[in-house]
């Protein structure tokens, strides 16, 4: 008798078992290599907290950043030479010309001292006049002292000659010749005396009149310097340009050397700048500048430095080595990049936290989704770049933003990383 046979009962749980195990092993395949990343890695970070840049082969210049502010290469400030009262003709921002009164002091004293300063130097001048006309009517009386000293040396040996004869005759006796002769010894030594006379006289007027000259131009050097305080009196302006600022009000009682106002000159601009005192040690007269001015750059050249330090800061100036930006004007702010140095052809990264967090010796190389802390060397930095002078290669990922949080890890995975 035929029988009903049930088949296949058996055949589907197998195969159902078999599919099973495939998709196991199948899982089991697909997540191993997770598996093993997850095995290997210290601990998991979401990428998208991270910044990655790539190690790129440039140039790197060395710069520094400053703030800066347009102020006038000349802009001197005004001085009362004197004490008294100034009368101000002009207002702040006023445009002036060179040679324009700016303002006058009037100061009685002072010029009370330029009249007595003037009339004593006339009085030297009377005084030098008088000298020389005594030294002429000295020098007269002499000449003729001298005059009729040889004409009694010219009688004198007349008489001799005819007592000679009178002599020789025997008409003279001899006491009467020997007189005559003594008469022409006697005009001789009068005639010298007159002589010496005239030339003592003469030394001694010329000294009194040089006494004279260097009184004279003593008081007319002490008369000049009156003047010239005087004269500065009223208070000009040294260039064409503009008042910049006053320092005192009209009819003010001014001190001497008190500062009164400023004169700015609108052809020359300098900039004055701040920078941190650990990179002023490397600015010097000379450093090459950029000055950024209306978004464009123009260059520049430091040419003073402070060598004193305010607040971590030091003061200095540069100038424009180029073309002057022609709106420019005084107390304008502009930014300045300080140019130190420039290296060609060197592996950089772009600046970032990462320099902080690992002092410059740590990074982490980013390879598929797993970052790998590495030691590094850095060189010279830039405002945006830093040289890397070990450790990395061209075209190496790195992570750029702080890795403080890291805590050290060695290998960190890089979660919704694409």
């Amino acid at each position: 008798m035929d029988r009903t046979v049930v088949r296949g009962g058996l055949g589907r749980r197998r195969s159902i078992a078999a599919v099973c195990l495939v998709l196991l092993v199948g899982g089991l395949a697909i997540a191993w290599p997770a598996f093993r990343r997850l095995s290997s890695v210290d601990r998991a970070i979401d990428a998208s907290r991270l910044q990655i840049a790539a190690v790129t082969v440039g140039t790197l210049v060395r710069d520094a950043a400053a703030d800066g502010r347009i102020v006038s290469a000349n802009a001197p400030t005004l001085f009362a030479a004197s004490a008294g009262i100034v009368t101000l003709h002009v207002k702040a921002g006023d445009p002036v010309t060179r040679g324009q009164v700016l303002a006058t002091i009037d100061s009685p004293e002072l010029r009370s001292r330029f009249t007595q300063e003037q009339a004593q130097l006339q009085s030297l001048d009377v005084a030098l006049g008088r000298a020389r006309i005594a030294a002429r009517q000295s020098d007269t009386r002499n000449a003729s002292s001298i005059e009729l000293a040889q004409v009694r040396l010219q009688s004198a040996r007349r008489n001799l000659e005819r007592a000679r004869q009178t002599y020789e005759e025997g008409l003279l006796n001899k006491v009467d010749y020997e007189r005559a002769q003594d008469d022409v010894q006697l005009a001789e030594v009068e005639l010298k005396t007159a002589q010496a006379a005239r030339g003592l006289e003469q030394e001694t007027a010329q000294y009194e009149i040089q006494t004279q000259q260097l009184a004279r131009t003593r008081q007319a050097s002490m008369s000049d310097e009156v003047a010239r305080q005087v004269e500065r009196l009223s208070i000009v302006a040294p260039f064409d340009g503009l008042i910049g600022a006053i320092s005192v009000q009209d009819r003010d009682a001014l001190n001497a050397n008190q500062a009164v106002l400023t004169v700015v000159n609108l052809d020359a601009y300098e900039i004055e700048f701040s920078l941190p005192e650990n990179e002023a040690a490397e600015a010097g007269p000379g450093t090459p500048v950029r000055v950024l001015y209306e978004g464009r750059e123009y260059d520049g050249k430091v040419t003073a430095i402070s060598p004193s330090v305010s607040d971590s800061l030091v003061k200095g100036r540069a100038v424009f080595a180029g073309a002057t930006p022609s709106t420019l004007r005084q107390n304008q702010r502009v930014s300045l990049r300080l140019l130190f140095e420039t290296r060609p052809r060197v592996l950089t990264l772009p600046r970032g936290a990462f320099l902080q967090s690992g002092g410059g010796r740590l990074a982490y190389v980013v390879r598929d989704d797993v970052a790998t802390r590495v030691a590094i060397g850095t060189g010279a930095r830039s405002l945006s770049l830093v040289e890397i002078t070990s450790g990395l290669r061209e075209g190496d990922q790195v992570i750029v933003s702080d890795t403080s949080e890291f805590s050290g890890a060695e290998r960190l995975l890089l979660r919704n990383r694409n």
